[in-house]
């Protein structure tokens, strides 16, 4: 199995497909990497030579910024929203949807599972 830029990706893939593994690799980066280093789309990832390899590290380490120093920077960003006590550090404070999302019927992802409000819907007064 490669290691690229510290992760390993599944090597009976095409390397184009496989260097997405990457955290923050996605199509177009993807495909611009390999237009950079002159490898074709279409070797597989277990066929690469040593100099490609180090070829497509070279080219990720000098231009992206991927895995665990991405993951940090969207970390501080998300901290400095909640510091500044903005709209949107409010949401990521409260788990709630941050992009304008509706959330009376959905948003079950950040809101996590139903919690029954006993009596609601039959109260008569």
């Amino acid at each position: 199995m490669p290691r690229i830029a510290g992760v390993d990706i599944p090597d009976r893939k095409k390397i184009r497909y496989a260097i997405r593994y990457i955290h923050g690799i996605g199509p177009k980066i993807a495909d611009d990497i390999l237009a950079a280093t002159g490898i074709p789309p279409e070797t597989k990832a277990n066929e690469l030579t040593d100099q490609q390899i180090s070829a497509l590290n070279g080219a990720i380490d000098g231009e992206y910024l991927v895995e665990g120093a991405l993951r940090r920077q969207v970390g501080q960003n998300i901290a400095r929203l909640r510091d500044i006590r903005c709209y949107r550090g409010d949401r990521h404070r409260h788990g709630l949807p941050v992009h304008g999302q509706r959330t009376r019927c959905n948003a079950r992802t950040r809101k996590g599972r139903k919690k029954t409000v006993a009596g609601k819907k039959g109260v008569k007064g």
